[in-house]
């Protein structure tokens, strides 16, 4: 072997060294932004993801709830679960079991996505139809979404109308 044969074979030795150094460093700096960008992902943004599935969702004041996700929007998911179909609050789930593994971030969701939760239960009023509301702290108030305000609904039920402020609100359930 000659000298020009040992310096080549000393560059690709070096080379091969300086390739494991920037594999390595490169490694850790995945792993970082990866890191970095699932810090990114949202609640719904996994539940979006999970249109369609099965899920179980723990609701406070209300506990499992188990359904087919059929639609999630800001700030609430719909569950359809069998006769009743559930609008919940997301600041109100504890915990869900069958979810995506992925999700979808909120730019790729549709314009209609983003309606806020008083928009769903405008819907539920329009339609004129019994509902139960589940309160985070376990009551719960059986009656008709008369109107929606901007922070709260108003129900009209056996013992007269209540207000319900959004903020206590874990889930209004179809009672038709």
């Amino acid at each position: 072997m000659g000298w020009e044969d040992e310096l080549f074979a000393l560059f690709d030795d070096l080379e091969d060294q300086a390739s494991a150094l920037y594999a390595a460093e490169r490694d850790v700096e995945l792993a970082d932004r990866t890191r970095a960008e699932y810090q990114q992902v949202t609640l719904g943004g996994r539940l979006m993801a999970s249109v369609g599935r099965q899920v179980t969702v723990h609701v406070l004041g209300v506990g499992p709830v188990a359904g087919t996700v059929a639609r999630v929007a800001d700030g609430w998911l719909l569950v359809a679960a069998g006769d009743h179909d559930w609008v919940v609050v997301l600041p109100a789930v504890a915990t869900v079991d069958g979810a995506s593994e992925r999700s979808v971030p909120e730019l790729a969701w549709s314009p209609l996505a983003r309606l806020g939760l008083a928009s769903a239960l405008r819907r539920i009023a329009e339609a004129g139809d019994r509902c139960l509301l589940h309160l985070r702290d376990g009551t719960r108030h059986e009656g008709v979404l008369r109107r929606v305000g901007a922070d709260f609904c108003e129900l009209a039920g056996a013992r007269g109308t209540v207000l319900v402020a959004f903020s206590a609100l874990a889930a209004a359930q179809s009672r038709a």
